[in-house]
């Protein structure tokens, strides 16, 4: 499923236009990107919590030439689902 089917179930589900649904959607979107820019978690009881996490630094190697690499430490973006979530899928 991509952002468009989405946006679709949502707009048929919630009896509302796609537009309407589109921007529901990229609101949810902009909302977590900014929560966890800012260092917090969002959760959702029963589906899931986003957060983010750190990555240390490490030396990779260039698949090409097989020299080692230094990588970045840096931050991502996780989720972890919920139990209502792991049961339905697990169904």
């Amino acid at each position: 499923m991509n952002k468009g089917d989405l946006v679709a179930r949502i707009s048929a589900d919630a009896k509302i236009t796609r537009s309407q649904a589109g921007a529901a959607l990229d609101s949810f979107i902009d909302n977590v990107t900014k929560t966890l820019k800012g260092g917090k978690k969002v959760t959702i009881v029963g589906f899931g919590t986003f957060g983010t996490s750190k990555r240390k630094a490490r030396t990779g190697r260039n698949p090409q030439t097989g020299k080692p690499i230094k990588i970045a430490a840096k931050r991502v973006a996780r989720f972890t689902a919920g139990k209502q979530l792991k049961n339905a899928v697990n169904r």
